[in-house]
């Protein structure tokens, strides 16, 4: 069986794999049928005209550089991949050491990815600036450049043993090579995810425990009310960087684990911060980062089958002046294709996200019942945030990983439709 027709059944098979677990644990409709009828989400009920047109004028403004960063990096990508500019580069760079195969991954690897992140450099700081103006960010340019060296740096310690052990399994195996990356692709997306909150969390934020006192009782409380075990809150020092408020649930097993910003606890009532725990205690009870990570694998598999089988396609491997797909000249051609794939991908990592979060504010409903509290909760996070409280309705498709804030508000109103529950008419002052 030749190398296409390997790569054809591993593909149908993981696509199989990863269809099926989209569709069928994917919470389609986080709320039954609303008698009636739903509510339509309508920013202008709870937000005024200048609280919508802040949010509004900051997107028009954070747009351009992330956008803009978006599209140059996958045309600089391409560039590279499907002109022999790629292919020189990589030779060039290793030629003082040898030129062996091993170096010009390594090497080759490591420029690729520095010219990646340095045609998206300006714009993250354009981004930053923007960012500054508003009053979200609060670092220093200094501490922002060591940000941004620490993510670049643990970026390659993680990609170029990748690519190494890919090229090694492709020369040596070329049959085999890309069904067994499949595998190990899949399992390292599972080590990534339980090891993220141990490894790369630390790197960016200090974390302590939630002191005692009536807040952290209270949380306690409601996580063992709701039967998740929790054994301890943490508070993130996000304060250094941003005045903005969040919260998230990270790993899985014993390194599961709920962080709440100190903005968050600094700012918000105790009242919002249990409905934002809550929220998060329903994505740690419905094991929505396991269910990410296992989609996450499922779609890296299936992705990597993919990409095997464009890597071995002769056109494209001529375009990149490389032999095949064990040549080292083919790595930035491999780059190339895996940021497509992901970006082709990526509209649906976001629906599967927006579908887990909605799931995730019913289950802060249903252990609250307190609809009321919910939107006043989502009202203070929209203002804190300065989020964009009518997104363009393709863009929100495409990249957002949350519902509106309108549309979470809805939500919370369709709920108490159906629980009888009164809600205040609006927020808005």
């Amino acid at each position: 069986m030749t190398v296409q027709k390997i790569l054809v059944v591993c593909l149908a098979v993981t696509a199989v794999v990863l269809v099926a677990a989209v569709v069928l644990t994917t919470p389609w409709r986080p709320l039954p049928h609303v008698p009636g009828g739903s509510v339509a989400p309508d920013a202008a009920r709870d937000f005024s005209a200048a609280e919508i047109a802040r949010g509004r004028a900051l997107a028009e403004q954070a747009r351009p550089p992330v956008y803009l960063s978006m599209a140059l990096s996958l045309v600089v990508s391409l560039l590279l991949g499907l002109t022999p500019i790629g292919a020189r580069l990589v030779t060039a760079v290793a030629r003082p050491f040898g030129g062996g195969w091993v170096w010009q991954v390594l090497l080759g690897g490591l420029v690729l990815m520095l010219v990646g992140r340095a045609v998206a450099l300006p714009f993250d700081a354009r981004l930053e600036v923007v960012r500054r103006k508003y009053g979200l960010s609060v670092q220093s340019w200094g501490d922002w450049w060591v940000d941004v060296a620490k993510g670049f740096g643990m970026s390659a310690a993680l990609v170029l043993p990748v690519l190494l052990g890919l090229f090694a399994l492709v020369r040596h195996w070329p049959r085999a090579a890309w069904p067994v990356a499949a595998g190990a692709g899949a399992l390292l997306v599972v080590a990534v995810s339980f090891l993220y909150p141990l490894l790369v969390e630390p790197a960016f934020n200090n974390f302590h425990s939630m002191p005692e006192g009536p807040l952290r009782t209270s949380l306690l409380q409601l996580a063992e009310k709701d039967g998740v075990p929790v054994k301890d809150v943490l508070v993130a020092d996000a304060s250094r960087r941003t005045t903005a408020l969040n919260a998230y649930v990270s790993g899985f097993g014993s390194t599961r684990r709920i962080v709440v910003y100190d903005t968050t606890v600094n700012t918000a009532d105790q009242r919002e911060i249990e409905l934002i725990t809550a929220h998060e205690l329903g994505h740690a009870k419905r094991n929505d980062v396991l269910h990410g990570t296992l989609i996450g694998a499922a779609g890296v598999a299936a992705g990597i089958c993919v990409v095997g089988l464009l890597m071995n396609w002769s056109p494209l491997l001529r375009r990149a002046s490389a032999d095949g797909a064990g040549d080292p000249r083919a790595l930035a051609l491999l780059l190339a294709v895996v940021a497509v794939v992901t970006t082709l991908s990526g509209p649906v990592q976001m629906l599967v996200s927006r579908r887990l979060e909605a799931r995730a504010d019913v289950h802060a409903l249903d252990l609250t019942r307190d609809p009321d509290a919910f939107i006043a909760m989502q009202r203070r996070l929209a203002l804190a945030n300065k989020s964009n409280l009518t997104p363009n309705p393709v863009l929100q498709a495409l990249f957002g990983s949350h519902p509106s804030t309108a549309e979470r508000i809805a939500l919370a109103r369709d709920w108490a439709k159906l629980h009888g529950v009164p809600e205040g008419a609006n927020r808005k002052p």
